[in-house]
C-alpha cells in the first residue's frame, strides 16, 4: 500500500488531493495545525490525521515519527501573507512570514521526511508551487510585483531543483495549481479546488521514469 502526507489538508486544495489520492487507493495522512479541523475533515474523505505545523520543527518531527513510513510527500500549505508588498511599500515582517511557511516550512518538512522517503522503494515530492513564481512571466508583466507570496514561490522552485538534484532516485517536481476558488485568495479563483489538485496528483503518481526538477501545470512544463 502506498502512503502519502498531505501538508495543509484540512481544506481547499490540499484536502481535494487527499481525497484524489485515496481514491487512487493510497493510504493518506492528512496534515493540519488545527487538531479539531483536521480529524473532522480526515474523517469525512477517510484519511489519517497528523497534527503538523510546518513552521514549528517539533510538530513535523513528531508527525514523521507518528508516520513512520512514506512514499508520498506534497508540501501544499502555504500562505499568501495578506497586503500586495509592493516594492517600495515592502512590510519586511509580513514578507519573513509567508517565507517561513512557503518556503522554510517546505524545507522543514523535506528534510524531516527524507530519510523515510529515502527506504521507499517509489518516493514521490510534490511542492505546490504557482504560475506567479515564473520569473518569465514576471517580467512578461503578468503577475502581481509583490515581495512576499510571488518570490516565495519562486525560491520554492529553485528548493524543489536543489532536492532533485540531489535525491536523483526520487521524482521530486514543483506543481501549479492554477487559480482556484480558496480561502487563499477569498474565492475568487476561475477553478475549482478539485481542478486546482490535478496537476499534484499527477506527478505525486509518476511512473519511475517520470521526470523529476521540474515545474508542471496540468498541461505541461511551465517556463521558469
Amino acid at each position: 500500500m502506498t502512503t502519502a502526507l498531505v501538508t495543509g489538508a484540512n481544506k481547499g486544495i490540499g484536502l481535494e488531493i487527499v481525497k484524489q489520492l485515496i481514491a487512487k487507493g493510497m493510504t493518506v495522512y492528512l496534515a493540519a495545525r488545527d487538531p479539531e479541523k483536521g480529524e473532522k475533515a480526515a474523517a469525512d474523505v477517510g484519511a489519517r490525521f497528523v497534527r503538523l505545523d510546518v513552521t514549528d520543527a517539533e510538530s513535523v518531527r513528531q508527525a514523521a515519527e507518528t508516520v513512520g513510513s512514506l512514499d508520498v510527500l506534497v508540501n501544499n500549505a502555504g500562505i499568501t501573507g495578506g497586503r500586495a508588498n509592493a516594492p517600495g511599500e515592502a512590510d519586511v515582517d509580513a514578507i519573513r512570514n509567508v517565507f517561513e511557511t512557503n518556503v522554510f516550512g517546505v524545507v522543514t518538512v523535506t528534510e524531516a521526511f527524507l530519510p523515510l522517503l529515502r527506504r521507499s522503494a517509489r518516493p514521490r515530492v510534490v511542492n505546490m508551487s504557482s504560475m506567479v513564481g515564473s520569473l518569465a512571466n514576471m517580467l512578461a508583466g503578468d503577475t502581481p510585483n509583490s515581495l512576499a507570496y510571488v518570490p516565495s514561490k519562486t525560491a520554492l522552485n529553485a528548493v524543489t531543483v536543489s532536492y532533485a538534484r540531489a535525491e536523483p532516485s526520487m521524482r521530486i517536481n514543483a506543481a501549479c495549481p492554477g487559480y482556484c476558488a480558496t480561502d487563499l485568495n477569498g474565492h475568487r479563483g476561475h477553478r475549482t479546488a478539485a481542478q486546482g489538485a490535478t496537476a499534484a496528483v499527477t506527478l505525486a503518481t509518476l511512473d519511475d521514469d517520470g521526470p523529476t526538477g521540474g515545474f508542471y501545470d496540468e498541461d505541461g512544463p511551465i517556463a521558469w
